[in-house]
């Protein structure tokens, strides 16, 4: 592969921090500022229109690709395209919840049925075909769910920008295992936008990704996960387990919270990144903290991408013995402070 999208995605990266830069000045017209409420981990008014600059960042870095790279991707583009302007919108203006649920729903239609298909290999050993309409409804369900994942999770300084940076970045690298430099190169655009972003995002956050960041990463990083799995780039498995850290912690809360009875629409700081900090654990060791869970993720990934069916399996049985600690821990953690809390009053 030639140094050319290399150096894209270095340049990709800089307009991305530089559009953060600008979209942080108080002179910028587009300025939106996130007032914190019940949900929020900040305390101060923080402009939340970054997404922008991640948009712009993968655009630049995508021009180091081929041409013939982009041109079966319209579809997948334009829905893209269309998630992305109407949380722009929401972003400034404010849409209702089945407003944005219908649009998101009809761009992951459109993708399920003109663009991508579910990956026969779902687990290790295990091949899963599905009839066509069947195969539209749960590739349109998945989306939708990643879609919104993302941006439930994204609620604390410097993490939804990490994720992305970890998760496209590990993806690009099976793509590149697997000797598919289209699927790469379009991974390490991403991975390289949200570097820039995270620069102006890590703690204490001067910006944040705001709706239109975290709907797009979503959705293209469940479009990615598709289709680089149908592709035969990596297993259905191995493409969940890099982005496993928001989808383990997003999945299992919202299943307590419907347990509960609890009003979904609702803001809450249930997710476990949420109670750590709540718990008494700075902004900067939890997201690095996530960050090394992210780092062994995609690690884990890569190196069970191409090894024998029962080596897979015990990567998997190893990451969910690993999850099951760390749920401990956080519980462990918030006891620990609530007896501290009491022995100092």
């Amino acid at each position: 592969m030639s140094i050319r999208p290399w150096l894209m995605d270095a340049i990709g990266a800089w307009v991305a921090w530089l559009a953060c830069w600008l979209l942080v000045h108080p002179r910028n017209p587009w300025q939106v500022l996130d007032w914190p409420n019940e949900r929020s981990l900040h305390d101060r008014p923080v402009p939340r229109t970054g997404g922008l600059a991640i948009f712009c960042g993968a655009v630049v870095a995508a021009f180091g690709l081929k041409w013939e790279v982009a041109r079966g991707g319209l579809i997948m583009a334009g829905a893209i395209l269309a998630v992305a302007l109407l949380s722009w919108y929401d972003d400034r203006k404010g849409l209702s919840p089945r407003l944005r649920l219908a649009v998101h729903v009809v761009a992951a239609l459109a993708v399920a049925i003109a663009a991508i298909r579910l990956p026969v290999i779902w687990l290790p050993g295990v091949a899963i075909t599905l009839g066509t309409p069947l195969t539209v409804l749960v590739t349109t369900l998945f989306l939708v769910w990643w879609i919104n994942l993302y941006n439930f999770m994204d609620g604390m300084d410097g993490f939804a920008g990490g994720m992305a940076v970890f998760g496209f970045g590990a993806l690009a690298a099976l793509g590149y295992r697997a000797h598919d430099p289209a699927f790469a190169g379009i991974a390490a655009a991403v991975a390289s936008a949200a570097f820039g972003f995270t620069a102006a995002n890590f703690p204490p956050a001067r910006l944040f990704m705001g709706d239109m960041g975290a709907t797009v990463l979503g959705f293209a990083a469940g479009i990615m996960i598709l289709d680089g799995s149908a592709r035969g780039d990596f297993p259905l498995w191995a493409g969940l387990t890099v982005f496993s850290p928001f989808l383990v912690d997003a999945t299992v809360t919202l299943l307590k919270r419907v347990a509960r009875g609890e009003r979904l629409t609702a803001a809450h700081r249930g997710h476990y990144y949420q109670r750590l900090v709540r718990a008494g654990l700075s902004h900067r060791r939890t997201v690095l903290g996530e960050y090394a869970l992210m780092a062994v993720c995609g690690l884990s990934a890569y190196g069970a991408a191409g090894a024998p069916v029962p080596v897979q399996w015990a990567i998997i049985a190893a990451l969910a013995v690993l999850y099951g600690a760390l749920a401990a821990l956080v519980w462990w953690w918030e006891g620990h402070e609530q007896i501290s809390s009491k022995d100092a009053r």
